[in-house]
């Protein structure tokens, strides 16, 4: 072991960290190879983005993976904790425009200070295996992974309309799009067609839908969210013959619906912008132009077509429809996209709620085909849908010719059936997942690899020519990439026919990095993207990282990983097989209000609370000034609304192990954690009077060997309390991932020890038996106090780190009596001791015997008595 033990009798955190800390960098403690015939132990947290400062629910997340590392570690594991830097990005680029400096300076600077900052959590990492996704040394093979998928299919170039971000200058996802606005910007967003490049995700739909059904470690929410991103559906795809005014054919519009069932209610046809009908109309209608152009502004993401107001106008072409032969007008309509599905749209008004809206907005019949029974009240039925809104359940189809009477999957086989045999209908399964496109028009990411050759084409860079590196040391003073703007790193040479070329200047989505990079941590140093090694690893066995990632990140990673194993990189179908979605870190807001309604936002520190003790109104002043500030809502830890709080100011000021203990019992991990001041302040006091127990018991000298079979009652009920926290410990690190529940048994069990006055040779040994493994099973929680207290028992020889977790003795578990708490109509009125096994009758009896509830039976008539054995007694009187 390192040097002595601390010499303060007082707990000295900053004392205690550093050397705890010290000794295992020393020790390489928690560095780990392939090469150990224990079960391994893959346990990761999302990484970071280096933006400069950790904050709490950085803290929060960190702490998580850190205790479930070190109690598996304890548990006989072979366990990888390791750490890197999502460090392409947006962000980046952003701070260096406001800085003046360059990403790549701006990134390896905060990479830096985080490392420090992490480091002094004390979290259990294996630092060997860190890496920052901007190197090159990181993303040549993701570069060569895409150049494969490109060559087998999986990776193409097509042009896209897209959302377009006119101030960040970039494509955004549709999950990026917020109310029709930036994620980052706030800007509203275009519509814009661009060359794209996408991977082929729509191919592994089924496999991701399906493999959902694998994931049972998974939270139900996220399972459920991916399941409706996929979107899997059944349907019939439909040709609609199509005819101008004077009645000369067009060709056809195709569409798909999910519900057959409706089809002799369709009143109209409703097609995008840049449908070829569309375009076709529009170049006789210079009104009709005129909107599909003002349509091409906002953005193309399904949430918000959904919520934005419904506008549309009629084309002047007319579609057949394939049963009836009846004429239906074509309209333009904000809400349908060239992008999703066929461009067309076959429209129910009856049945739609976005086609009822518009019909009504635009005077178009309303046909209702489907009502709730065979005997529904017809006419009532069609009122109430043409007054009020559509109706959009199964039922049985009306007003549909032969056709009446057949429920939904009559009427869809039949229509199936007699479309498909005209040629003109056909069943299909859609999703709505779409291809995942990949390009963003940004500087600070991954070079795509490709060459573009005016007589070849597009062209993957050959292996031996990657990576395509970025250069860093460019100049960056806007929002212009410096790659596209200089020629020297655009010209390059075509590989196939050796003319002259020009590299791609988009570089990758940032999720591209952040969708394999656990796999690169089983493989250090290797040559291809994985070696061996990460056969031996993967998956990991726990995920941590928040519920926001359920779509964006998650799915990517699932994608990646079923990539990497038909490469022949992976042997196993998922990523990870349990994963932990832990809830936001939450604090109160303070402002002040301006008369143009703006708002100055105060940090709760420099906010002083009160409460009146009569009234019980709370009001908040500034410190600074004293003057009134509103108290705002508890919200998520934002800059914006300036209530965080600074995680290395807490871990100078407390400690790291405070600030991990409180993350940590503050609340459930997947729910809201509070920040509470007090309650950090309350950690550092238990961590104190722990501190403070175990040196006044090593003061008093070595403890003896414990001799069960002479225990005493009170020894013996101590050493049950002992086992039975012991039990509980383990199963809710295990199993339950329950940490504010073990801390709470953990101060229970403390408790306990604290009242215990026995000074006997075996009063000693039970109580050093306590501290020794209550120091065990606060060690995955409180490393460094863990790791001091423990030497101070007497283990100065032997490393905490290599000690394995308490093992529940059976013997005392098996007590002598139980406690029963008494209730009367509700109110604990006493306690009785009883046998472990003690019937209902005997229990019931001694209840009724305990004084304190007698008094409360006085004048009663007890009506009921309720036992629950091992737990409580409730009597019901009147």
């Amino acid at each position: 072991m390192s040097d002595s033990a601390v010499n303060e009798s007082v707990y000295s955190p900053k004392s205690v960290e550093s050397k705890a800390q010290a000794y295992w960098a020393e020790q390489r403690t928690f560095e780990v190879d392939e090469q150990s015939d224990l079960p391994k132990y893959f346990c990761l947290s999302m990484l970071p983005y280096p933006s400069g400062a950790l904050h709490v629910g950085h803290l929060r997340n960190y702490t998580i993976g850190d205790v479930i590392s070190r109690y598996r570690r304890m548990k006989g594991y072979n366990v990888l904790q390791p750490m890197g830097w999502d460090a392409f990005g947006l962000p980046a680029e952003n701070a260096a425009i406001k800085n003046r400096t360059s990403p790549a300076t701006w990134t390896y600077a905060n990479i830096e200070q985080m490392r420090g900052q992490l480091k002094s959590m004390g979290l259990a990492i294996d630092w060997t295996r860190e890496f920052a996704t901007c190197t090159p040394a990181y993303y040549v093979h993701e570069q060569r992974l895409f150049t494969r998928l490109l060559k087998k299919g999986l990776a193409y170039r097509k042009n896209s309309v897209v959302n377009w971000d006119p101030i960040d200058q970039t494509v955004l996802a549709n999950e990026q799009v917020i109310d029709g606005r930036g994620w980052r910007t706030g800007a509203l967003v275009e519509k814009k067609e661009i060359p794209q490049w996408f991977l082929r995700i729509t191919d592994y739909a089924e496999e991701l839908l399906d493999g959902l059904k694998d994931l049972p470690g998974w939270p139900e929410a996220v399972r459920t969210m991916q399941a409706n991103w996929i979107g899997r559906s059944e349907g019939l795809q439909i040709q609609f013959a199509v005819e101008n005014a004077a009645g000369q054919s067009l060709d056809p519009a195709t569409v798909y619906t999910t519900r057959p069932d409706t089809l002799m209610g369709v009143t109209f046809l409703s097609v995008a912008g840049d449908h070829p009908l569309a375009l076709h109309a529009a170049q006789s209608n210079p009104e009709l132009k005129a909107f599909i152009d003002d349509l091409r502004q906002g953005g193309v993401a399904e949430a918000e077509l959904e919520t934005q107001e419904k506008r549309g106008m009629a084309t002047g072409l007319f579609a057949v429809h394939p049963i009836s032969g009846e004429r239906v007008p074509v309209f333009v309509a904000n809400f349908v996209l060239m992008t999703y599905g066929t461009g067309a749209v076959m429209a129910v008004p009856a049945h739609d709620e976005r086609d009822h809206e518009f019909a009504a907005k635009y005077d178009l019949p309303i046909k209702v085909v489907i009502a709730p029974a065979a005997d529904t009240d017809l006419a009532a039925h069609e009122q109430a849908i043409r007054q009020g809104s559509a109706y959009t359940a199964k039922g049985v189809l009306v007003n549909s010719g032969e056709l009446d009477g057949l429920d939904f999957g009559a009427a869809f086989d039949t229509l199936e059936q007699r479309l498909s045999a005209a040629g003109i209908g056909s069943r299909q399964v859609n999703y709505r997942l779409r291809d995942w496109g990949v390009s963003r028009q940004r500087y600070w990411g991954c070079p795509i690899p490709v060459i573009y050759c005016k007589d070849c084409g597009a062209l993957p860079v050959p292996e031996d020519q990657l990576p395509v590196v970025l250069p860093e040391n460019l100049a960056f003073s806007g929002v212009q990439s410096p790659i596209k703007a200089d020629p020297q790193w655009r010209q390059t040479t075509c590989p196939q026919c050796g003319g002259a070329a020009e590299r791609e200047t988009d570089t990758f989505d940032t999720f591209m990095e952040s969708s394999w990079y656990y796999a690169r941590y089983t493989s250090p140093g290797a040559e291809q993207l994985v070696d061996e090694r990460a056969r031996y690893w993967t998956p990991v066995d726990q995920y941590i990282g928040g519920i926001e990632h359920a779509i964006l990140h998650l799915l990517y990673f699932r994608f990646f990983h079923k990539l990497m194993r038909d490469e022949g990189l992976l042997d196993s179908d998922e990523p990870a097989r349990n994963l932990l979605c832990q809830g936001m870190v939450v604090a109160n807001t303070f402002y002040r209000q301006h008369a143009d309604g703006s708002k100055d936002w105060f940090n709760p520190a420099d906010v002083d609370v009160h409460t009146d003790p009569d009234t019980k109104v709370t009001t908040a002043t500034l410190r600074a000034d004293g003057a009134p500030v509103v108290i705002g809502g508890t919200e998520k830890m934002s800059k914006s609304k300036n209530n965080g709080v600074d995680p290395q100011f807490l871990i100078g000021e407390y400690g790291a192990d405070t600030v991990r203990m409180f993350s940590m019992f503050a609340a459930p991990p997947e729910q809201s954690l509070e920040w509470s001041e007090a309650g950090v302040e309350g950690m550092a006091r238990f961590l104190r009077r722990f501190w403070r127990e175990v040196v006044e018991f090593t003061e008093g000298g070595a403890a003896p060997e414990l001799q069960v079979d002479t225990l005493n009652a009170a020894q013996l009920e101590l050493r049950s309390k002992l086992h039975e926290t012991i039990r509980k410990i383990d199963d809710d690190f295990g199993r339950r991932l329950s940490f504010n529940t073990a801390i709470a048994a953990l101060m229970e069990l403390y408790n306990a020890v604290s009242k215990f006055r026995d000074d006997s040779e075996q009063g000693r040994a039970v109580k050093f038996e306590c501290l020794r493994d209550m120091v065990l099973m606060i060690s995955p929680i409180a490393p460094h106090i863990a790791f001091e207290l423990w030497q101070r028992l007497g283990h100065s020889s032997v490393a905490l780190e290599t000690v394995a977790f308490p093992v529940p003795d059976e013997r005392a578990l098996q007590r002598a009596t139980v406690t029963l708490g008494v209730q009367v109509n509700g109110k604990l009125r006493g306690t009785v001791q009883v046998a472990p096994d003690a019937d209902k009758a005997s229990i019931e009896a001694l209840a009724l015997a305990d004084a304190g509830v007698q008094r409360a039976l006085a004048g009663l008539s007890l009506v009921k008595a309720i036992v629950v054995p091992g737990k409580i007694v409730s009597l019901v009187a009147k």
